[in-house]
């Protein structure tokens, strides 16, 4: 049995000393070659993963990609949401002062809206004037609420306003019929 072992044991020790031997003829063979054909062989002589790096990055990026994109939306669904209640604050300060002196309420107050939420698309604000708690005026002309408005001196104006949300990843609406919404109460002092 012992001789059997060191049989063995010779046997590795010269196919090692042969594959060094090669490897070293090989490298040897390699100083002469151009650089980028140097580095593909010494390529071949590595043994390792390095596969491995590029499959895990093929399979997270996708969805890191979604999931910085879903913040983006929803970044500009809160942007949109904070530009509509500043600008529903504006109308409605505009429609208090002005209250004596339009013949349109509605329409001087979304021109005040509009102009102080300029990357909201105008079209698609629905506004709702409500004074002193009576009949919500919907629309963006209202020439009938003007008597009641000036009747209405010294009483609370309740401007309102909605704006479509578009809640959108990767091409998956997420929440259908969404309205940013954004109520202003003024009182006159």
């Amino acid at each position: 049995m012992l001789f059997h072992y060191s049989t063995v044991d010779n046997a590795r020790r010269t196919m090692m000393k042969i594959l060094c031997d090669e490897q070293r003829q090989a490298m040897a063979l390699l100083r002469g070659l151009k650089p980028s054909i140097n580095k593909r062989v010494r390529a071949c002589f590595r043994s390792g993963e390095e596969g491995g790096a590029l499959v895990e990055f093929a399979l997270v990026v996708p969805l890191m990609l979604t999931m910085i994109t879903g913040i983006f939306a929803i970044g500009i669904a809160f942007n949109n949401q904070l530009t509509l209640t500043q600008a529903v604050g504006t109308g409605a300060q505009r429609l208090q002062v002005i209250r004596t002196s339009t013949s349109d309420p509605c329409a001087d107050t979304i021109s005040a809206i509009e102009a102080a939420a300029p990357n909201l698309k105008s079209a698609n604000i629905s506004l709702t004037v409500t004074i002193n708690g009576g009949t919500p005026q919907t629309g963006n002309s209202c020439t009938t609420a003007t008597s009641s408005l000036v009747a209405a001196q010294g009483d609370p104006v309740t401007v309102a306003a909605t704006y479509p949300c578009n809640l959108q990843i990767s091409g998956v609406k997420l929440a259908s019929g969404c309205q940013l919404a954004a109520t202003v109460t003024e009182y006159e002092y």
